[in-house]
């Protein structure tokens, strides 16, 4: 018979993190694949270019999110702030940490 090891209770359910502008809020994917895909396109944060800013913003936030956002006109700055602040927000951390 196969040992079975019951993992449940280790791992966190909760919905997706959000992030706020405004009054509004924006979720964001969480989820494992996502985040290596963005640890993929990003390897070294000091050479990311405007089309990995794109793509991981296209993998962080669903085509719904994105619409809403998008309404928004952000600033080259500003929405280069909101995907990394989306960043943080997943990981936890700081980036250049």
């Amino acid at each position: 018979m196969s040992k079975v090891v019951d993992i449940t209770e280790q791992l966190n359910f909760e919905e997706n993190p959000k992030i706020k502008i405004g009054k509004k809020e924006y979720e964001v994917n969480a989820d494992a694949t996502s985040m290596l895909k963005v640890m993929q396109l990003l390897g070294d944060v000091t050479n990311i270019t405007p089309k990995d800013i794109v793509s991981v913003y296209e993998i962080l936030f669903s085509k719904e999110e994105r619409d809403k956002i998008d309404k928004l006109k952000l600033k080259f700055e500003d929405f280069t702030t909101l995907v990394m602040s989306a960043i943080e927000v997943v990981t936890g951390e700081k980036q250049g940490e």
